[in-house]
């Protein structure tokens, strides 16, 4: 029996999600979400949380020009 790695959901500052291998340390500017679990859960649950792909910086930006 193969066994799966064990991933886990990770953020950066500007709300861009992707996975990291769980028990490896995280690269600079990654903040670890809580999610793990296989590769396909921690891509279904960055499906339902990343609704929006744009980077944090772009989205103030266009809201701050849009009043």
């Amino acid at each position: 029996m193969v066994s799966e790695t064990l991933m886990r959901v990770v953020v950066n500052h500007e709300e861009q999600y992707s996975i990291w291998p769980d028990g490896r340390e995280l690269p600079a500017g990654w903040t670890d979400t809580g999610k793990t679990g296989t590769k396909a859960e921690c891509l279904a649950h960055i499906d339902e949380v990343w609704t929006d792909m744009r980077p944090l910086s772009l989205r103030r930006r266009l809201e701050k020009h849009a009043v």
